[in-house]
């Protein structure tokens, strides 16, 4: 965004757009993939994260300042990881990848709830609703709500460090494979940069957000 900006490329109805899609991602889709990270700990064992105010929805206490400048700007960013303790976990390795795996999951959840509501609405609302400007401000806003959330849960269950694919990957791995995994954790910011830039990134998303759009309107006859 910040280079289509400069190169004059987006107009401002583009612009503002943006910063709504932005603020849905800070203010309610990541609070709820974090609070399902920390709920999932919580029932794990980890009971610590009651006391380090993760344990909830309110999004003041997700927000990584960095993270939601990167995505802003550049497309991509992130939320305060929530502070797990493996060590009060009975089985460590299992239960910090279901607690990791809990976060995507979260979204793919939120987007099977709005593509319901989408149908839903799309069945029995009155026809007239979605001519008048409320009813496609509805319809936009829940198109918006499950492509970011399928997107979410698609680019967090990429298997590198810090996200949440590694910490399932790592289920599977043998412990020294894991460690070489922690270790490459310093440099994931220009991974991911360089899979944004190439095209990488975008090429998974699309690959695998039609098997997750499907699911998000099983339901539809």
């Amino acid at each position: 965004m910040l280079f289509s900006f400069l190169r004059g490329d987006v107009s401002f109805q583009s612009v503002v757009i943006h910063i709504a899609v932005v603020a849905l991602m800070i203010f309610l889709i990541l609070p709820v993939h974090e609070f399902a990270h920390a709920g999932v700990a919580y029932l794990l064992g980890d009971k610590s994260i009651k006391y380090k105010n993760r344990l909830s929805l309110n999004p003041l206490q997700h927000i990584d300042i960095a993270g939601a400048l990167c995505m802003l700007f550049l497309g991509f960013g992130w939320a305060k990881p929530v502070p797990v303790n493996p060590y009060y976990f009975r089985k460590p390795k299992l239960y910090m990848g279901l607690t990791a795996l809990a976060g995507p999951v979260s979204n793919i959840l939120c987007g099977m709830l709005g593509g319901g509501t989408y149908l839903l609405l799309g069945n029995y609302a009155p026809r007239f609703l979605f001519a008048t400007n409320m009813g496609a401000f509805v319809s936009q806003f829940l198109i918006y709500f499950i492509s970011i959330n399928i997107t979410l849960a698609i680019f967090n269950l990429i298997p590198i460090p810090p996200l949440d694919g590694n910490r399932v990957l790592s289920i599977f791995l043998p412990d020294s494979a894991a460690n070489f995994m922690i270790r490459i954790e310093k440099y994931t910011f220009i991974i991911i940069i360089v899979l944004s830039f190439t095209g990488v990134l975008d090429f998974i998303i699309d690959l695998c957000s039609p098997f997750l759009l499907r699911l998000c309107f099983f339901f539809a006859v």
